[in-house]
């Protein structure tokens, strides 16, 4: 599974690349989060993201 750290911007790349609908903005940490039981570990959102904050958690 993939994380999203705290160098998220909130841009939305992420969330727009996903194919399963797995990264939404996540209020409680101010930036976006994957949803393990969406994610498919397909690495779209890694190529996606300007800031490099996501990686393999």
């Amino acid at each position: 599974m993939h994380v999203i750290d705290d160098s998220c911007i909130a841009c939305g790349a992420c969330s727009d690349s996903c194919p399963s609908g797995a990264i939404d903005m996540d209020d409680n940490v101010g930036h976006f989060s994957i949803d393990p039981d969406k994610c498919t570990d397909c690495g779209d959102c890694v190529d996606a993201c300007p800031m490099g904050s996501i990686s393999e958690g």
